[in-house]
């Protein structure tokens, strides 16, 4: 038998042009925790606007949330930071824990991400959620939270030195961050109500990146007639109004339809 023998093409040089590229209107990084399960899934439902995009970088953390895991991670926030490129062209980047910005402090997660992006806007869980609450008028709160108490009582004074009073506080007690994104939203909704049907409260808070919160959020606005907001679900609008995405997102409550307030 004769063997066929085949030519390779030769490669042809294709034209071609180039766009902004994916998130036009606004690019927006998140450090989202190695032991998270559920940030990345939220904030594409709450950002899944025309021109938008998210990128992301996980950073190493500890699954058990103590005081003492929690300020470890202030070593790991720069190395997280620095894997966001800058000619991304980030208009906002967001750090992924709620207890993590209570203990090491919003203002210090701020400067280790502005370490490698000097002139990015940020924001964090607990600076988001001051901010939702501002501008949708709650200044009595009830807050939710999964941690042990320690991690809740510190929490609860970040809120009140920012002059929110907390006047009701529930907490799931469990520290193992496996554990925490596997609580049922169900749960999370019977816990806002618990917690938010307090008469001396006029809206309420569910912290921690890992509850899946922000699906729950129109049903308990809508039980109690009170604001709520959460984690995730305040920084994902926060982080949208930093960059100038004004859009009204149906489905997720009164904060994606309330503009942010000014400082």
């Amino acid at each position: 038998m004769s063997e066929t023998t085949f030519k390779t093409p030769e490669i042809a040089r294709l034209g071609f042009e180039t766009d902004l590229g994916a998130g036009a209107r606004a690019r927006i990084g998140l450090l989202v925790l190695e032991s998270d399960q559920t940030m990345e899934w939220e904030m594409r439902q709450m950002a899944d606007l025309p021109g938008v995009a998210l990128y992301h970088a996980r950073l190493a953390n500890q699954v058990e949330v103590t005081p003492e895991t929690l300020v470890q991670m202030e070593l790991e926030i720069p190395k997280a930071a620095a894997l966001l490129p800058g000619y991304l062209g980030l208009k906002a980047i967001g750090y992924g824990c709620t207890s993590g910005s209570t203990m090491i402090g919003a203002l210090r997660v701020s400067e280790l991400i502005q370490g490698h992006h000097p002139t990015v806007p940020t924001s964090n869980p607990l600076t988001a959620a001051q901010a939702a609450l501002k501008a949708l008028g709650v200044q009595r709160l009830g807050l939710v939270t999964p941690y042990r108490p320690d991690v809740t009582e510190v929490m609860q004074a970040r809120f009140e030195e920012a002059g929110i009073v907390i006047q009701s506080v529930g907490s799931f007690y469990q520290q193992d961050d496996r554990v925490v994104g596997r609580i049922t939203p169900d749960a999370i909704l019977d816990a806002a109500l618990a917690i938010g049907q307090n008469d001396l409260v006029d809206g309420v808070f569910i912290s921690c990146t890992s509850l899946r919160a922000a699906g729950i959020i129109d049903q308990a606005e809508t039980a109690l007639g009170k604001p709520v907001t959460a984690s995730n679900h305040a920084l994902a609008w926060h982080l949208l109004r930093l960059t100038g995405i004004e859009d009204e997102v149906a489905g997720f409550g009164q904060l994606f339809r309330t503009q942010l307030s000014n400082p």
